[in-house]
This record gives C-alpha cells, sequence and structure tokens, in this order.
C-alpha cells in the first residue's frame, strides 16, 4: 500500500490536516503534499489518496484547486488508487468529476457535532443508523448525477454528508471524522481569533456539547482496506 495525503490547507497555524489523519492511521506511512504550493503527486504512483478539507472555497477556485480536480479526474479511472475526500475534498470530487453546477454555497454554514444519517450499508460507513461528527463548512455538494454517485448519508441540513463514486473505490465525506472533540474546540476557537466568517455559528457550536460517535476508525479501516 502506498498512500499519498494531499493537503489543502491555507494556514498552517490554524489548519492542520495531515495532523488530524495522521493520529488515526497508527503505523500506517503515507507521503504528504501541500496543494496550495503545487506540489502533487502521480496517482498513478499510489494506491490510495486522501483528499484533505481546505478554508478555501470550491466556488472560488485558485489555480491549484483546478489542478487537483484534474488530479482527481487522472485517479479516477479503472484500476485507479482508492480516493477519500474529506470536506473540501468531499466538493472537489463533484466539482472535479461532475462540474461546477453540482457544488454551491449554503445559505448558512454548518457548524458543530453533527447527526450524520448513513442511507445504504458501505465499507466506510457501515450499515444504515445514525452517527454523530464534527462538520465546518460553508459550501456542499447540490444534485449529485444518480448514475455517477451514490448518495450514502445526509444529515438534517445537509442534502450529501457522504457520496461514493459508482463502480469505483472513490468516496466523499462532507463532514469531518478526523477531528476529534478537542481538536475541534480549539479549532473553532482559533477561527474565532482569526476573525474567520461564520463567527456566530462557531459560538453557538462551542456553547453545545460535543458528541463524536468515533466513526473515523471505521472509516480509516476500511479506506484502507479498499483495492
Amino acid at each position: 500500500m502506498r498512500l499519498a495525503v494531499i493537503d489543502n490547507a491555507l494556514d498552517h497555524e490554524i489548519y492542520r490536516p495531515v495532523e488530524h489523519w495522521a493520529s488515526f492511521l497508527g503505523k500506517t506511512g503515507f507521503q504528504a503534499f501541500e496543494a496550495a504550493k503545487g506540489d502533487f503527486p502521480d496517482p498513478a504512483d499510489f494506491t490510495h489518496i486522501i483528499l484533505t478539507g481546505s478554508e478555501a472555497s470550491i466556488i472560488e477556485r485558485a489555480g491549484w484547486a483546478e489542478e487537483e480536480a484534474r488530479l482527481v479526474r487522472a485517479a479516477a479511472v479503472p484500476g485507479g488508487p482508492a480516493v477519500l475526500g474529506s470536506c473540501w475534498g468531499h466538493q472537489l470530487l463533484a466539482y472535479a468529476l461532475a462540474g461546477p453546477r453540482h457544488v454551491r454555497r449554503r445559505p448558512r454554514p454548518e457548524i458543530g457535532w453533527v447527526p450524520i444519517r448513513v442511507l445504504a450499508e458501505d465499507a466506510l460507513l457501515g450499515e444504515p443508523g445514525v452517527f454523530h461528527a464534527f462538520s465546518i463548512h460553508f459550501d456542499e455538494v447540490f444534485d449529485p448525477p444518480e448514475g455517477l454517485f451514490e448518495v450514502l448519508a445526509d444529515s438534517e441540513d445537509c442534502a450529501v454528508q457522504a457520496l461514493r463514486v459508482r463502480s469505483r473505490n472513490i468516496w466523499g465525506l462532507q463532514f469531518h471524522p478526523e477531528i476529534d472533540p478537542e481538536t475541534a474546540v480549539r479549532f473553532l476557537r482559533e477561527l474565532l481569533q482569526a476573525g474567520f466568517r461564520g463567527g456566530e455559528d462557531m459560538l453557538l457550536a462551542l456553547a453545545s456539547r460535543p458528541r463524536d460517535d468515533e466513526a473515523i476508525r471505521r472509516i480509516v479501516a476500511g479506506f484502507l482496506a479498499a483495492a
């Protein structure tokens, strides 16, 4: 197994997604690439690729985001690597494979510990049911084409919390299973300090009780087992 983690963070003083994922990868070795610096892997060199979240918007795409979209399209071929996109990475999958009309700005961000409803049994998410995970996003996947994607999970405020490319080991997760409650609280406080948008919703999240059902362990195990 050869794992690449594409780091889509813009400010590593605030957001450190590689650290978040590394906490749950155990002894699995990986190579990290900084997307905003134009540093990308060759998909043919890896069996598994993780696309992290980002402070960037999928609606206002920089040049590096377009380059990463091309990488996704190159990976989404028969015999290509297993791919897992988280938050912005999830949105990038929809943009790269279905086009710009399938991502959009949300009327209000979804921030906090969200009940995720699993709609269909899946190797990563398990059986249908509900679990809680941390979420923070200002954009979302919209109306993914049924012939291309299967929607695996939703929440009360987000119709596409998880999806899979049909007949491919390619998944997208809108929520952040890799961010545990302690890290999430610190992250929200740092975003507030930095004056990031959505401050009112961050304060509401910080006033609520964190709840994380540790779906990350099943998700990582299922993803790494995909071939």
